[in-house]
């Protein structure tokens, strides 16, 4: 724990409200000291201060004025960004797209490791130990491990991402999909949030979001965003959809400290940016949900459609009582109609109650 006490504060300009220790840990963690002014760096990677700003803001950093807050690698984001509009590879546009999208996401995850592990360890082992003392090391030995499994995750995740790219039928394809879109909602979760405890509500939800994250992984969804209560996800086919959102329903009912769930899926078009979902089928799925009674799956027509010319869900309501040994091999699912009702934008709904074949 010695080396974090000794070392210096870098002599370098702090910004308002900077900590020495917190420029320290900043240094360790970039691998660099503050050097530039925000003019300096876009001078040095030879980018116009304007596109430089933009580049800065969607990555999610504030305006730093004329403090000496960049680094090196500042500058060599900047040019390698620059770099790729001048090669015609990116247009402006998408590279400020490629800055906010990276940035974001990267926000989100460490803020999660700072907040779920980093903090917990840092919590001082011996009385009178300062937590420089204590995080300064710990994030030395991390910091190489953690970057290099981000880096092949990503990489997991782009093969991933690029296969279903190149599977699709044409370019329209690739921006404007078909997929099956699915949300999940805790039943109640507005009155917990006034009856737990702020740790136990953290706790609930983080469990909630891992069953949900990995029950989609495993069974071939992928997970769009997690809302504290709410679950976003899509698959390629309306069975792998139903699948998951049934999973669902069955994993959290055994779990008595877990709210009922309910869950609504549609199939149809959805404009796919930044790695979010958008369009009628997205806010189609939202409101089936919202209409879903506890610890139910509801699907519209179109998931209804594909279930049955895929053999996993009978034709009709009869066939889905049907307990023969022949039939009850045969399928999957079971469906039955819903009241048909209004819904405000989306015209006549006609919902199905998707359960397992009996």
């Amino acid at each position: 724990m010695g080396p974090a006490a000794s070392v210096e504060a870098p002599d370098r300009e702090l910004m308002p409200g900077d900590n020495p220790n917190a420029l320290k840990i900043e240094e360790l963690i970039l691998d660099a000291g503050r050097k530039y002014t925000a003019f300096q760096a876009a001078r040095a990677a030879g980018v116009p201060m304007e596109l430089a700003s933009r580049f800065w803001r969607a990555m999610g950093f504030p305006d730093i004025g004329q403090a000496r807050a960049l680094t090196e690698a500042d500058v060599l984001a900047l040019r390698r960004l620059a770099g790729l509009v001048e090669a015609g590879l990116l247009n402006e546009a998408m590279a400020i797209q490629v800055a906010r999208s990276t940035g974001q996401t990267t926000a989100r995850l460490a803020e999660w490791q700072v907040d779920s592990f980093l903090a917990g360890l840092t919590v001082q082992p011996e009385p009178g130990m300062s937590r420089m003392e204590v995080t300064y090391p710990l994030v030395e030995l991390l910091l190489p491990e953690l970057e290099e499994f981000l880096v092949y995750v990503w990489r997991r995740q782009l093969a991933a991402a690029t296969g279903r790219v190149v599977q699709a039928a044409d370019d329209e394809e690739m921006v404007d999909r078909r997929l099956a879109v699915g949300f999940a909602d805790l039943v109640g979760f507005t009155r917990l949030t006034r009856r737990l405890e702020e740790e136990e509500l953290g706790e609930l939800v983080e469990a909630f979001e891992t069953t949900a994250a990995d029950l989609v992984a495993a069974n071939g969804g992928r997970l769009i965003k997690t809302l504290g209560d709410e679950v976003l996800y899509v698959a390629d086919d309306a069975g792998t959809a139903a699948e998951i959102g049934l999973r669902m329903i069955e994993t959290l009912a055994g779990d008595e400290t877990m709210p009922e769930l309910r869950v609504g899926l549609a199939f149809g078009t959805v404009t796919t940016r930044m790695g979010d979902v958008f369009g009628t089928t997205v806010n189609l799925a939202s409101r089936l949900t919202s209409m879903a009674p506890k610890d139910t799956v509801l699907v519209d027509g179109v998931v209804r459609e594909k279930l049955t010319e895929t053999g996993e869900a009978p034709e009709s309501e009869v066939e889905s009582q049907w307990v023969g040994e022949e039939e009850s091999k045969a399928y999957r699912f079971a469906m039955r109609p819903l009241y048909q009702r209004p819904v405000r934008g989306l015209g006549v709904v006609e919902p199905w109650l998707l359960s397992r074949r009996p």
